[in-house]
């Protein structure tokens, strides 16, 4: 396997006004929808880059929004999918990449501390291990290719309907080589799950996790061109 084989292809968040409670004071609205289009802007950013230097600039701004909103568990997931991508795209040392993502647990660990939501939890702990096994291959396959089949398993008894899930079990497979049960034909029908899955898919609130559909029509549309040769 290559390092870059499970870099997920980056997506724009969906963007829009949250509906606050009837009973809210004027100031505790107004604070809501900037703390709102805070987090609207700061996700978009996140989702729509591929820059090292940009995605720390996001990490920033997520651990600003985590004081300011201490009790939410969502700063605190984005740091983490943020944290991961960084390993991902970042031309550092191997050691740099795992403090990378010794942080990214840290970062899960916390949403997980402040009530969030299971499935999307575990979809990014999936994600970093395949991170930890693509600093390696050779010497971490063995050990975290059985910890991300595992832990995508447990976020599908939590949340089946979580389209995110598929998505990564699908790139999983695609890189897996061949002869231990991979490659893209094996792959292609969890694609197509996943791409079935959002169809369905309706996020809880604006800014509640909405990434990955792009990449799957990515991939299909691959699968297309591929067929056409």
């Amino acid at each position: 396997m290559k390092k870059a084989l499970f870099t997920l292809a980056l997506v724009a968040a969906s963007v829009a006004a949250v509906a606050q409670p009837t009973a809210a004071t004027p100031a505790a609205t107004t604070h809501a929808d900037a703390y709102t289009s805070m987090m609207a802007t700061t996700i978009q950013d996140l989702m729509s880059t591929g820059d090292p230097a940009k995605l720390k600039q996001a990490d920033a701004k997520l651990e600003r929004a985590a004081q300011v909103a201490p009790k939410d568990w969502l700063p605190r997931y984005y740091q983490a999918y943020a944290r991961v991508i960084t390993t991902f795209v970042s031309k550092e040392e191997d050691d740099a990449k795992d403090k990378y993502l010794d942080q990214a647990e840290t970062a899960l660990a916390q949403a997980r501390k402040l009530g969030g939501e299971e499935s999307e939890l575990l979809v990014v702990q999936a994600y970093i291990y395949q991170a930890r096994l693509s600093i390696s291959p050779m010497l971490r396959s063995m050990k975290y290719s059985k910890m991300v089949t595992e832990t995508l398993a447990a976020a599908k008894k939590a949340n089946p309907a979580n389209p995110r899930i598929y998505l990564v079990q699908a790139n999983n497979v695609y890189y897996t080589p061949a002869m231990f049960g991979g490659g893209a034909e094996v792959a292609k029908p969890l694609f197509q799950e996943a791409q079935t899955r959002f169809v369905a898919f309706k996020p809880s609130s604006v800014l509640a996790p909405n990434w990955g559909e792009r990449q799957v029509k990515g991939r299909l549309k691959s699968y297309e061109t591929a067929s056409v040769k």
